[in-house]
């Protein structure tokens, strides 16, 4: 792929976001740590090619919708994420769902990427993205995407021409798409980070507090 080919779909990427959401990601919509409930809760359909962790069983299913790109979704990986893995993930207690929601060009790209490794390999590459979005990421002034998301697949041994055709798989950006417009339309996601709780939809931030208070009163109902 050249790198007029790589903006184009850049540019096909772009329109998707922006037929499927609206960016906020520096508005208080993304921010708050308010939290909203959806109501008594809308199911939610597991796909097979759903990225998950934990035990398929467990009481409560967690779904969280999250963009590469989005500080926020990286705040929460880094500092709770941790800690909803330890003690509720590992523990059986929730089964959960990670899923990409594109708000920006290159949200698509990387969950392309991430698409191209062994699925066990899925979430340490999501990580590494979220943990070096200034490297990558437009939002912190790279004026170069295409080079970012190159020096990040060699991190985990994706040569340059390998990045561009994971990029470039219209499959992959077809799945993506399908998954963000499920996202709009089912559970009216319009910010990362959105979770769905069994079935009931949380838009904004979380703190570890309010997220253990409402993971214990679900599970207390089962």
């Amino acid at each position: 792929m050249t790198r007029n080919q790589f903006l184009i779909t850049l540019v096909a990427i772009a329109i998707i976001a922006a037929a499927i959401a609206v960016y906020f990601l520096w508005s208080p919509g993304a921010s708050s740590d308010a939290i909203t409930a959806s109501g008594p809760g809308t199911p939610v359909t597991l796909q097979p090619d759903d990225r998950t962790l934990g035990n398929a069983k467990a009481k409560v299913l967690m779904v969280e919708y999250a963009a590469p790109s989005c500080p926020h979704c990286a705040h929460f990986d880094e500092t709770i994420f941790p800690l909803l893995k330890k003690n509720y993930i590992d523990t059986g207690k929730v089964y959960y769902v990670f899923r990409v929601f594109p708000l920006s060009q290159v949200d698509g790209a990387a969950e392309a990427m991430a698409r191209c490794l062994p699925a066990d390999n899925y979430f340490q590459f999501i990580d590494l993205m979220f943990r070096n979005q200034p490297k990558w990421d437009p939002e912190y002034g790279v004026t170069d995407p295409h080079e970012g998301l190159i020096e990040m697949g060699r991190i985990v041994g994706m040569s340059a021409d390998q990045v561009d055709k994971c990029i470039g798989d219209k499959n992959a950006l077809d799945r993506i798409n399908k998954v963000a417009t499920e996202g709009m339309t089912k559970y009216n996601i319009s910010a990362t980070p959105t979770f769905v709780i069994d079935g009931q939809v949380h838009s904004g931030a979380y703190t570890w507090q309010d997220l253990q208070t409402f993971l214990d009163s679900q599970l207390k109902k089962k």
